[in-house]
């Protein structure tokens, strides 16, 4: 048996560090191991005689077998130093002794010790080669019958597969996890998948960043204009500017962009365009008069939303039989004189299958949709309440006095199974049992997530959409609200009317005149809203600072817990970055007994607040005291880290919601700290107070509608810390983020074709 098989040359690619080191040794126990991402401590009696720790991803270790480590020491809080492998070659034992050590793991199926030392006595060192490659001669031992020899070699082979796959990427630098991803995808086929397509690896799911796998690929024989490698990174260019909202991209884009990331020339690129087309890995179609490029989902989400809209809006609803009397009674029950407004949006939510409700803050949109669900329910209809994050959810069933879910917890992601991805339980075929729903926070919400929403409805159902159109869009792709909004194809009602009890709070205030292009009030320091003029970076820092840890709770009785620092940018020394270090160290500092684990360049402790940064279908949780379990933590979700184990290397998180969840060491990449965090990140939340970083930065990120939000994201107290000239810069960009998306243009020509109206 070739028990060095697909050993290449070692690549040593971009990042990489020279200055590691290199243990070799046997296993002599395995003290830790998590099957699903490879993670494993270990110890190993290494070759010089002394015996040392290890921890990395090794999958499936067997006391026995033989290790070739690289990788460099850290120092753990509770166990002193370990090897952190990096990468490792791995050579199945050799020897009597070791083969029966190896075996006698259970590491196989249907092999214990008993069963190992008859083994190793019959066919000695030839042991493992016989249990690969002759099974059936394992039937000259009592006991083991044909089907039991299948198994035993079946399981065997199943160990080596990902064992070499481990070795072949181990031999290109590659680290050993995306092999664990990939055997989880591939099984025994993992190792031919990769040689016949090495930028198999960029698929989002395994992880690997296109540059990495690039390298892979160019070391192990791909040419620069290999069809593999053009058509992997158009997809890349697709699949990365998701992240900057587009839902597609114009093709002579599209192309200028790849080429810049090949560093390549000619015709392929265009070549590669059209085979994706032809195959439907990309959709092209022509918006604007303009050929662009979707990825299908996408396109199919754009072409499905706006045959529902189109759906909906050709429904006209009678008005109910007495709506006056009841809106005077709805009136009289809350005390409350409806403006000419409200009630032209609560008469639109009676006679529409789908309208928008929008208004800036202290319009009366709560005041509004409160009478909108007193109108629903007497008329008899069944209503839900939903936004985009658990805040923003929270926050709704405060205001309504209703519960209010996610829309996540709302549609019921499922797992279907290895390599099949996730879907929500609700959609056509199990539709959503009410006869209205409510969407709060619409600006937030993405055209995939919206798609889904729209397919959990009945065919009759009312759909209520309410939001604020000048704030931040979905951190996901498309700008849904805009486009619903811009299109004309809704029926929408605009508060603009700023009630008096509104106007005594300069928060308000201010942001209506942020949102009109107008300088806020900064210089009334008895209010709720006031400006501290601090103009370097180490000022900036220590007055955050106080602010959070001291002066505001000491002084105003506003607990840190109630605080937001918020920041336009994560980087640079007000950045949220490195704000987080700081505000840690002053909120939660360094004890005896409170653990730690640092993940890449974040150091996690017990007692962080933390945020969720991607959606994640999979993560068990529950909820401590009550019997309520599920999946699924969702990207925005904010919590605090209650324990951290190193023996279970697992990270447990409470959310605010009360969900407790447990991450494994491995999946930290989705977590980061939360004492300060971005603009964009505070979206749909609302907090007592907040503290907002105002330094030179960006023009990109210092804008009129970061700054309208982020004013309000603040309840009772909103405190600017920074420079007034950055303010005024803020106030005077009014740049408009450009997404491209079609959705507006869809519905625009669908509404006119469904008018009769040429164009």
């Amino acid at each position: 048996m070739n028990e060095k098989c697909m050993r290449k040359e070692r690549i040593v690619l971009p990042g990489i560090s020279e200055a590691q080191e290199i243990l070799s040794g046997s296993i002599s126990s395995v003290t830790f191991q998590n099957a699903e991402n490879g993670y494993a401590i270990l110890r190993l009696s290494c070759d010089d005689g002394d015996t040392h720790t290890v921890v990395g991803t090794i999958p499936m270790p067997a006391v026995g077998e033989r290790l070739i480590v690289t990788g460099h020491w850290v120092r753990h809080a509770s166990y002193g130093p370990q090897f952190q492998a990096e990468f490792l070659d791995r050579l199945l034992p050799d020897s009597r002794h070791g083969i029966i050590a190896f075996l006698s793991t259970r590491i196989i199926k249907g092999v214990g010790e008993r069963t190992a030392e008859k083994i190793v006595e019959r066919f000695g060192e030839d042991s493992l080669r016989v249990i690969e490659s002759s099974p059936e001669r394992l039937t000259a031992i009592p006991g083991i019958s044909l089907k039991r020899a299948n198994e035993i070699s079946k399981s065997f082979r199943s160990q080596l597969g990902l064992r070499r796959l481990i070795e072949y990427l181990s031999g290109y630098q590659m680290p050993a996890e995306y092999g664990v991803r990939l055997y989880k995808r591939y099984g025994e086929r993992a190792v031919s998948e990769l040689e016949t397509n090495p930028y198999v690896l960029s698929d989002p799911e395994f992880g690997a960043p296109f540059s990495t796998v690039d390298a892979f690929a160019l070391s192990v024989g791909c040419s620069e204009d290999d069809p593999r490698r053009l058509d992997a990174a158009v997809l890349y260019e697709l699949i990365h500017n998701l992240g900057n909202g587009h839902v597609f991209l114009p093709e002579d884009k599209l192309l200028g962009a790849t080429s810049s990331l090949l560093n390549l020339e000619g015709d392929g690129l265009k070549e590669a365009c059209d085979r994706l087309d032809e195959t439907s890995r990309m959709i092209r179609d022509t918006v604007a008069g303009l050929q662009v490029c979707y990825l299908p989902e996408y396109y199919q989400a754009e072409c499905g939303i706006t045959g529902r809209i189109m759906e909906m809006t050709g429904r006209t609803l009678p008005e109910p039989k007495g709506f006056a009397r009841i809106m005077e009674r709805i009136a009289r029950n809350h005390a409350v004189t409806y403006v000419e407004q409200q009630v032209e949006a609560i008469r639109a939510a009676a006679t529409s299958q789908v309208m928008a409700l929008t208004g800036g803050p202290g319009t009366g949109k709560t005041t509004t949709l409160a009478g909108m669900l007193e109108m629903f329910d007497a008329i008899g209809l069944k209503t839900m309440l939903c936004a985009p994050t658990g805040r923003a959810a929270k926050r709704l069933s405060e205001l309504t006095g209703r519960e209010a879910a996610t829309i996540h917890r709302l549609l019921e992601p499922q797992f279907q199974g290895e390599n099949l991805g996730h879907v929500f339980f609700h959609d056509e075929r199990e539709p959503l049992d009410t006869d209205v729903l409510v969407v709060d926070e619409m600006s937030m919400v993405d055209l995939l997530l919206f798609q889904s929403l729209l397919r959990a409805l009945k065919p009759d159902c009312r759909l209520i959409l309410v939001g604020d159109p000048d704030q931040l869009p979905s951190v996901g792709a498309g700008n849904v609200f805009s486009d619903l909004l811009r299109s004309g194809s809704i029926r929408t009602v605009r508060l603009t009317e700023v009630f008096r009890q509104a106007q005594e709070s300069l928060i308000i205030m201010n942001a209506h005149a942020v949102n009109q292009g107008q300088m806020p009030e900064l210089g009334i320091r008895d209010r709720d809203c006031f400006f501290l003029r601090r103009r370097d970076p180490g000022s900036v820092q220590t007055t955050i600072r106080d602010l959070i840890s001291q002066r505001l709770p000491d002084n105003m009785g506003i607990p840190a817990s109630e605080i937001q620092v918020l920041s336009p940018t994560r980087k640079g020394e007000t950045g949220t970055a490195r704000l987080n270090q700081i505000l840690q160290e002053a909120l939660n500092p360094k004890e005896n007994g409170k653990r730690e684990r640092t993940y890449g360049s974040i150091l996690f402790r017990e007692g962080d607040r933390v945020m969720q940064i991607r959606n994640n279908y999979d993560i068990i949780w529950m909820k401590p005291g009550e019997r309520e379990a599920g999946t699924g933590v969702f990207n925005g979700d904010i919590g605090q880290i209650q324990e951290i184990s190193p023996d279970m290397e697992m990270v447990s998180v409470l959310f605010d919601d009360g969900r407790l969840a447990n991450y494994d060491f491995s999946q930290l990449s989705e977590l980061e700290p939360a004492w300060a965090m971005t603009v964009h990140k505070s979206q749909g939340s609302e907090y007592r107070a907040v503290l907002l970083v105002a330094t030179p930065g960006s023009p990109f990120l210092l804008t009129r509608s970061v700054l309208y939000t982020a004013i309000t994201r603040a309840r009772e107290l909103l405190i600017v810390v920074g420079d007034e000239q950055v303010i005024a810069a803020m106030v005077q960009n009014d740049r408009q983020t450009r997404r491209y998306s079609g959705l507006k243009l869809r519905l625009e020509k669908a509404f006119r074709e469904k008018q009769g109206i040429a164009g």
